[in-house]
């Protein structure tokens, strides 16, 4: 209940951005009980997303400008360029960059965020590591690693992976079925898939996670037409 009133009350303050910080906070008091929440809650969330893009981009011992134009270019089409620079300035003063625990960022985020927010911010940094071309085995760990901080199933995280590192049977990874599995099983898991990653479930974060959610929503119907087409199925 307090998600959607306070959500569509930031709306109307900060239209978008104002609508994800009151669903964000209702979000926490639905859950919860009524709790002590301040703006330093989502401060922190912004944060702690542009310290673990940090982390991922420099695990390989890299820093590639692909990945980090990405993640400028991702904060600024949600903040606009003004907000966004702040941001990176607040980042670039108060974080020790040399001491960011990742442990210690994603169990903030298991506690304050949805499974499916979560699966989407995995997502999000798989994009990261994908916008140079190429996943690392360095970032590919790094992104497990955060995965498992995040309490994220293992079948999900391969799923994720699928759909950016390609292999012989990766449609049946995306849809986390074995090669095996009957037709009915393999229509079960597609239903049960697209209800978890459906986009509407991350509406509340705004444009660009919406947009990743469609892209990865038609990666899910993609894979599953073509085990269809390869089983003959109608």
């Amino acid at each position: 209940m307090y998600r959607w009133f306070l959500g569509l009350f930031g709306f109307f303050i900060y239209r978008i951005p104002g609508f994800f910080v009151g669903f964000f906070i209702g979000s926490i008091i639905d859950n919860g009980g009524i709790r002590r929440v301040n703006s330093n809650i989502v401060k922190e969330f912004e944060i702690n997303l542009l310290s673990l893009a940090s982390i991922l981009i420099k695990s390989d011992g890299k820093i590639s400008t692909s990945e980090l134009q990405f993640v400028r270019n991702y904060f600024i089409s949600i903040y606009g360029p003004q907000k966004a620079n702040n941001l990176f300035t607040r980042f670039n003063k108060e974080v020790d960059k040399s001491n960011i625990s990742a442990e210690k960022i994603c169990v903030f985020y298991r506690s304050r965020t949805s499974y499916e927010t979560r699966l989407q911010i995995i997502n999000l940094l798989f994009n990261v590591a994908k916008s140079d071309g190429n996943i690392s085995n360095f970032e590919l760990e790094k992104l497990y690693e955060f995965s498992t901080f995040m309490k994220v199933s293992r079948m999900d995280f391969e799923s994720l992976k699928a759909m950016f590192i390609k292999s012989s049977n990766s449609d049946y990874k995306i849809l986390e079925v074995d090669k095996n599995c009957s037709d009915s099983e393999l229509k079960k898991a597609y239903r049960d898939l697209a209800k978890k990653h459906h986009p509407d479930k991350v509406q509340h974060l705004g444009e660009v996670y919406i947009k990743s959610a469609k892209e990865k929503f038609a990666r899910i119907q993609a894979a599953y037409e073509n085990i269809k087409k390869q089983r003959g199925i109608a």
